[in-house]
């Protein structure tokens, strides 16, 4: 059901008992995780994220890495000016964790408005992240001063060891690392990134209010197989990887289930083309445009549409601490096909469902 706050617009979602084209309206929604990047980048896809979320938090894994709350606020600053005009659009900043962080300058971009959180990846996990944390053991007095404040911390749920398989990354990574931070800071809020397993839905349901988890537009519409099908499928290439069928389908399960520890996060990562079709293709899919067409989909098709506004508008916010955004969006179900490409920074970019034609159409605002 609508919430009680939805209840002036609920005569605009029309019955889905037909085919015929049908709308859907549910509160603006925001993204708790994408990757704007910077320069030329940042100002091809900035646009994309802001015309259908009114918030985002964004990532620091830049060159170099945001790790001071000086450059956080010029990088918010640079995010602002590359939004188009008429678009409003607030970028939440993170700091980048280190083994070296100092966590006074944590507690100084938090108490100045700019960190809303702290990432922490581990060293060598996925896109510049060399820089991460070798052990959490070298970050602890920053966890403890992030404890204190009520600062979130965004993990990227991966061990990096070669011996561990690829696909069992992060539920070794659950084992070996997430269950001691758990343990030993009780009240420091913690989302648990992009989570691709079975294994990471379960640690998050048997884990205290303190704990919650993001889920990407990709994690819930494929498995591994797409990777491989028909050849190799570089822009199907993420990290954290997808895995199997029944991972995906435990994935799909917690994002409808109405649990308000599972929320939206797109983990949208653009790649210049080349950059992703070459003998080392970058990590990422770029799935910002089409974003909320995706997640539309997935829900319609395991019938929740109705539980489509807690997932994406809801229930980041609440864990956040932060206000539910007043405005409404609409979307309707007429279809819309995803171009193959789209250009960005003098090259192009792939999206995700490129060449697609998806159920769903995003309208934008509504009275």
């Amino acid at each position: 059901m609508a919430s009680p706050t939805h209840a002036p617009h609920a005569a605009d979602n029309d019955s889905l008992a037909n085919d015929a084209p049908r709308r859907l309206v549910i509160r603006q929604p925001d993204d708790w995780h994408v990757h704007l990047r910077d320069g030329a980048m940042l100002a091809a896809v900035a646009d994309h994220t802001a015309r259908q979320f009114a918030r985002a938090i964004v990532m620091p894994n830049l060159k170099p890495p945001v790790t001071t709350a000086a450059a956080g606020a010029a990088y918010r600053e640079r995010i602002r000016a590359a939004v188009s005009p008429g678009l409003a659009f607030e970028p939440l900043i993170t700091a980048y964790l280190t083994d070296g962080i100092d966590p006074g300058e944590l507690r100084r971009g938090w108490q100045e408005g700019v960190f809303t959180a702290a990432k922490l990846y581990p060293a060598n996990a996925t896109t510049n992240s060399a820089f991460g944390v070798t052990d959490v053991r070298h970050i602890r007095a920053a966890l403890e001063e992030m404890q204190a404040l009520g600062m979130p911390l965004l993990i990227h749920g991966e061990v990096t060891d070669r011996h561990v398989d690829i696909f069992d990354r992060e539920a070794v990574f659950i084992e070996r690392t997430l269950a001691g931070v758990v343990r030993d800071f009780p009240a420091l809020k913690i989302v648990f990134e992009h989570i691709t397993t079975a294994e990471a839905v379960d640690f998050v349901l048997a884990s205290g209010p303190q704990v919650a988890a993001t889920i990407t537009p990709h994690h819930l519409a494929i498995s591994r197989n797409a990777m491989f099908e028909g050849g190799i499928r570089p822009h199907l290439y993420c990290l954290p990887v997808v895995k199997r069928e029944t991972h995906r389908l435990a994935l799909r399960a917690a994002a409808i289930s109405g649990s308000p520890k599972f929320f939206l996060g797109t983990d949208s990562a653009p790649h210049a083309v080349g950059d992703k079709e070459s003998a080392c293709g970058c990590a990422g899919m770029f799935n910002a445009p089409f974003a909320m067409e995706s997640y539309a989909q997935t829900f319609e098709e395991e019938g929740a549409l109705d539980r489509l506004e807690g997932f994406a508008s809801e229930f980041g916010p609440r864990f956040y601490g932060l206000p539910l955004n007043p405005g409404f969006v609409a979307l309707e179900r007429s279809g819309c096909t995803v171009p193959d490409r789209l250009p960005a920074a003098g090259t192009a970019v792939v999206p995700f469902h490129a060449g697609e034609t998806l159920a769903w159409r995003f309208l934008g605002a509504v009275g």
